[in-house]
């Protein structure tokens, strides 16, 4: 597709002549683009689940870690993507960064052929996938110049809710194609029970778990075309004024990834334990994550040339408070769903999967629990229901207000995070978790609805707050902070298993909603509000 030169949606007669029809072709290519970047994103949270039943040689806290690195890189690689329009144009971004998410699908199809693969390698493949943790920020901010601020809440939450899908799609479709050689492959056998989404597989059975990978090779290449040929960039002063040609973008986007790469894994480094590659030092990550932030940002900055002088531009949503208040608020809708869309599997795996018996005066947590739900059979659930409602929640800012909504969900996933923490406490003491596992999943579903609703509604006031040059880096920017709950939420759900206090993780992420309930009130609710009920 040629790039556009003109480009005015605030103006009905061009949104209706022109307009309308190349927004729509483009949100359309976007959304299964995002889908295939969500499920690479994501996919450690269902494959670690397989690589215990298969008896793969990693203890439960080393599987927790490929989830941590993952989201780590996923949410730092956000952080260049915000930019990525302004300095490349949308389709040459969409394109590149959707054909990157091959390099760590190939990768995971050969690495889990082998048990005896070690774990750096698949702590290697969790830092690739982060390619798809990045795509988020870049595409929203992409779809946010071609619809009319009015239409912004539904198209955005299209885009993100229907993105979203490609968790869903991911915990319904791996485990499906590990029931088969359809990419050949020797399978491997189930040591402990397994499932899909139609019921459970019994141990002794063949399992194909490279297809986790390979599956998403299907997706990927007929997008990178489609989006090539289906897609356009901005050329508009408030878009891309200055498009370089697509190799120039390329590069570009290749080295301001490479920066998140190089400080997501220095993060890492600090953080983890030396028997996992880490430096053994065990910086608390509530340090660590602002100086990845941080480095982040300052490390972009020092780029020469075009780039710097864009960057200095689009870094003045920094000098604006509402850029920082849409971050922590943001932060508690999507950095829930993808912290608990990445951690929600295996913490059914890891409550109700086993029996907790007191031994000898010691709680033991590693007997199978043959009456325990099978984690694949459920896990698709909660985002599914979040990213389902998602557009809903866009749609109903549109007509209520972003701010009054996102109040509403907020005391929701209070409410919901307290119960889901009180029957946690109660099954992980259990010799039957699974008495408890009914009231568990329904009130994790509530609380996954909530954090959809209210994704909607936060770009409802993202884009009524900014104006539109700066309203894209500002969505690209605080999904870049939000996504920090990808790593964050399965990092203290495994420090707190570990501890044998799961409930503690639910009882804290309810404190911070509170937190936030406060700070939305302050600034979009309380009379003589700056921006009252964007």
């Amino acid at each position: 597709m040629s790039d556009i030169q003109k480009w005015d949606v605030e103006d009905p007669k061009f949104w209706d002549s022109e307009g309308k029809k190349i927004a729509n072709r483009n949100l359309w290519i976007s959304i299964p683009s995002l889908l295939c970047g969500f499920a690479v994103w994501l996919y450690w949270g269902i494959i670690t689940i397989q690589m215990l039943n298969l008896g793969f040689p990693f203890a439960k806290s080393e599987l927790f870690t490929l989830m941590a690195v993952a989201g780590l890189t996923g949410a730092t690689l956000r952080i260049p993507s915000s930019f990525f329009i302004r300095l490349a144009g949308g389709r040459n971004t969409i394109v590149f960064t959707t054909a990157l998410l091959m390099i760590p699908a190939i990768g995971a199809g050969i690495a889990l052929q082998d048990k005896n693969t070690p774990l750096w390698v698949f702590q290697v493949l969790a830092l690739l996938s982060g390619f798809g943790g990045g795509n988020f920020a870049s595409s929203m901010s992409n779809i946010s110049f071609f619809f009319p601020k009015k239409q912004q809440g539904l198209a955005l939450g299209l885009n993100a809710g229907l993105g979203n899908f490609g968790v869903t799609t991911m915990q319904i479709l791996v485990p499906l194609m590990m029931t088969f050689g359809f990419f050949g492959g020797e399978p491997m056998e189930l040591v402990n029970t397994s499932g899909t989404l139609i019921g459970k597989i019994p141990a002794g059975s063949d399992a194909w778990i490279h297809n986790a990978g390979y599956v998403w090779l299907l997706f990927l290449v007929p997008l990178a075309l489609v989006g090539w040929w289906g897609m356009n960039n901005i050329k508009a002063s408030h878009v891309t004024p200055d498009l370089p040609s697509p190799i120039g973008s390329f590069s570009v986007i290749s080295g301001m990834l490479l920066i998140g790469f190089v400080t997501a894994i220095f993060g890492l480094w600090l953080m983890l334990p030396e028997k996992v590659g880490g430096s053994g030092f065990g910086i608390s990550k509530w340090i660590v994550l602002p100086i990845v932030i941080a480095l982040t940002v300052f490390l972009l900055k020092l780029i020469p040339g075009q780039v710097k002088e864009n960057l200095t531009r689009q870094y003045k949503i920094f000098g604006n408070t509402h850029t920082w208040v849409m971050s922590v608020i943001y932060t508690m809708t999507f950095g829930s769903f993808i912290g608990f869309a990445a951690g929600f599997g295996l913490s059914i795996k890891v409550i109700f999967g086993y029996q907790h018996i007191m031994i000898d005066g010691v709680m033991n947590h590693d007997i199978a629990n043959a009456a325990g739900p099978s984690a694949l059979m459920y896990a698709w659930m909660g985002p599914f229901i979040g990213a389902l409602i998602r557009p809903v929640g866009g749609w109903i800012a549109d007509k209520m207000g972003g701010a009054k909504v996102t109040q509403i969900c907020a005391i929701v996933m209070v409410a919901s995070a307290v119960g889901v923490a009180h029957y946690m406490k109660l099954a992980y003491a259990s010799e039957t978790p699974q008495d408890y596992f009914v009231p568990f999943l329904v009130l994790f579903l509530i609380l996954f609805a909530a954090t959809g609703i209210g994704n909607g509604s936060t770009f409802r006031t993202i884009s009524m707050v900014f104006d539109k040059e700066q309203a894209g880096p500002v969505l690209g920017w605080t999904s870049a902070v939000a996504a920090y709950g990808a790593f964050i939420i399965p990092k203290v759900l495994g420090e707190q298993i570990k501890l044998t206090t799961p409930e503690n993780a639910l009882y804290g992420f309810a404190v911070f909603y509170g937190v936030c309930i406060v700070v939305n009130w302050w600034y979009y609710l309380r009379p003589g509000a700056e921006h009252h009920n964007p």
